[in-house]
């Protein structure tokens, strides 16, 4: 057993996976049932609104996902009629990519629904400012994950923990 105040990491491991998991159904079935759209590609579209010259690297970037997996994604995305790809006069490797009229009105109505299937499930769950806080300490500990490992502070989660 831990001593009180040292943090059982694999059982937040654990919680952060299953919460990820569980939120992540619960919003993709709303947005299924309510706009006919799923929550792997509602989320490439709402980088692809917020980024102007907007390319296949930039929302894997965003998405901390495979640049592979991202064009199939935004293959699907356009072939929807959310999206067109044009050619990028800056680099003919890659296209710009922007939401078409269809998917700016699907993005939005898929907008309210995340939001309130989010206020739903997470708003009554922590004291008034406690998702503010929690949104902050999941910000600091995603930030310490992204640190090379050589470089890796351990204890650096456990003080974004406190």
């Amino acid at each position: 057993m831990l001593p009180r105040n040292t943090p059982d990491l694999p059982l937040l491991f654990g919680e952060l996976v299953r919460l990820e998991i569980e939120l992540w159904d619960a919003v993709d079935a709303r947005l299924k049932a309510d706009c006919d759209l799923t929550l792997g590609r509602y989320l490439p579209m709402q980088v692809i609104a917020r980024r102007p010259g907007c390319r296949v690297q930039d929302i894997a970037a965003d998405l901390a996902i495979t640049v592979g997996g991202t064009s199939k994604v935004v293959d699907r995305v356009a072939a929807a009629g959310h999206c067109v790809r044009r050619p990028n006069p800056d680099d003919k490797r890659s296209s710009l990519i922007e939401l078409s009229p269809v998917g700016e009105t699907v993005l939005a109505a898929a907008a309210g629904v995340v939001e309130d299937e989010l206020r739903r499930r997470l708003g009554s769950a922590l004291p008034p400012g406690g998702l503010q806080d929690f949104t902050e300490t999941l910000t600091r500990l995603r930030a310490a994950v992204r640190e090379p490992v050589a470089r890796f502070d351990h204890g650096a989660v456990a003080q974004a923990l406190d």
